[in-house]
C-alpha cells in the first residue's frame, strides 16, 4: 500500500522513467480502482499519506514538506508540477501540433511531405506522387529554462496555494518563450497574403481561410490586439460566449481563434493543426531535485528540451494586418 513505501530520492534517477512513473511501478493506480483513492495517482497518494494539502485557502506552508525525510522527496515534483501546470496554460504547442514524438537525442532530422496535384492516372501512365523527405542537415533541439532565486528562510512558511502562483508563474515564462518559437517556426518561408484595406474585416479572414486550398485552416494564431480587432467585428458578436466555456473562440466558419501574445501583431498566423507541425520532445519538463532536496535551497530551476518540425507544405499560412 501506498503508505508503506520507502520514499528515496534514486527515485528522480531512474533512466527513462519519471519520478510518478517509477513510484507508479511501486505503488500501482489498479489497486486503489474500487477505492476511495480511485483518481489519485501514486504522487497524489503521498501527499494524503504524508497530510500535506497543495490548494485551498487551508493549504499547508511549504515547510510542511521538509517534516520528515520522506516527505521531502515529494517536493521537487510538486515544484515540478506547478511549473508544468503553467507551461500548459499558455503553450499554444497542444493547438497547432498534429504529432508528438520523444527523442533521446539533442538534435533531430524533421521530414517534410510534398504532394503532386490529382489522384487519378491514365492506363499504364505514372501515377501522382507524394515524396516525403528528411531535413538536409538535423536541427538541434532548443532548450528552454528559467532559474528563480528563493532562500528556503524566505518561502518556507509561505502558502503552497501562494506558492504554487509563483511556480506556475515562473512556468508561464517559459511556456511564453515557447511561443514565440513555435511562432517563428512555423511561419518562416511562408509568403504571406494582406488584407484588402487599411483594417481587417470579416470578409479578408475568410478570404484567408479559403485560401489555404488543399488544406483545412482551423487554427488562427492572433495576438491581443490582431484578436480584439476581429472580436470587434459585428460578425463575431454571437461567438464571443464560446470565451466563457474553453477560454478560445470559433469563427463561424469553425475556425479556432487561439490569442497568443507571442504573434506579431501585425500578422495572423493560420495553420491546419492535423499536419502542419510536429513537437519533438527531447525532455518532459524537469527541476534540479538535489538542490531542492535541501531545506537550504537558494534557487530553482526548470527546464524543457524540445523543438518544432514543419511536416506539410502549404499548411501554414501566414495573413499581415
Amino acid at each position: 500500500m501506498y503508505d508503506n513505501i520507502r520514499l528515496d530520492k534514486a527515485l528522480y534517477n531512474i533512466t527513462g522513467k519519471s519520478f510518478t512513473q517509477a513510484l507508479t511501478e511501486l505503488d500501482p493506480d489498479e489497486s486503489y480502482k474500487d477505492t476511495e483513492l480511485r483518481g489519485l495517482d501514486a504522487f497524489e497518494r503521498q501527499l494524503k499519506r504524508f497530510g500535506i494539502k497543495v490548494c485551498g485557502a487551508d493549504s499547508d506552508r511549504v515547510e510542511k514538506f521538509f517534516v520528515t525525510a520522506q516527505s521531502a522527496v515529494l517536493f521537487p515534483e510538486y515544484v515540478r508540477r506547478m511549473i508544468k501546470k503553467g507551461i500548459d496554460k499558455v503553450c499554444i504547442a497542444d493547438a497547432v501540433c498534429g504529432a508528438v514524438s520523444k527523442t533521446d537525442a539533442l538534435d533531430y532530422r524533421g521530414f517534410s511531405v510534398v504532394s503532386e496535384s490529382g489522384s487519378t492516372a491514365e492506363q499504364g501512365g505514372e501515377l501522382p506522387e507524394t515524396v516525403v523527405k528528411l531535413s538536409a542537415a538535423a536541427s538541434d533541439l532548443k532548450k528552454f529554462a528559467r532559474l528563480l532565486s528563493c532562500s528556503y528562510e524566505a518561502v518556507r512558511k509561505q502558502r503552497l496555494e501562494a506558492f504554487g502562483i509563483v511556480l506556475r508563474e515562473l512556468g508561464a515564462l517559459v511556456g511564453r518563450g515557447i511561443n514565440t518559437y513555435i511562432c517563428t517556426e512555423l511561419a518562416e518561408g511562408v509568403t504571406p497574403s494582406s488584407i484588402a484595406g487599411d483594417s481587417i474585416t470579416y470578409a479578408d479572414l475568410a478570404k484567408f481561410w479559403s485560401d489555404m486550398g488543399d488544406h483545412d485552416m482551423d487554427i488562427m494564431i492572433c495576438s491581443p490586439v490582431a484578436m480584439a480587432e476581429i472580436l470587434a467585428l459585428p460578425e463575431m458578436k454571437f461567438c464571443v460566449s464560446d470565451y466563457m466555456k474553453n477560454g478560445r473562440i470559433s469563427t463561424p466558419y469553425g475556425v479556432t481563434l487561439v490569442k497568443c501574445a507571442q504573434m506579431d501583431s501585425g500578422a495572423i498566423l493560420g495553420i491546419d493543426s492535423t499536419a502542419a507541425a510536429e513537437l519533438i520532445l527531447g525532455s518532459d519538463v524537469t527541476v534540479d531535485h538535489d538542490r531542492l532536496l535541501s531545506t537550504q535551497m537558494n534557487e530553482i530551476s526548470c527546464s524543457v528540451l524540445l523543438g518544432i518540425s514543419k511536416v506539410t507544405d502549404g499548411a501554414a499560412a501566414v495573413l499581415e494586418i
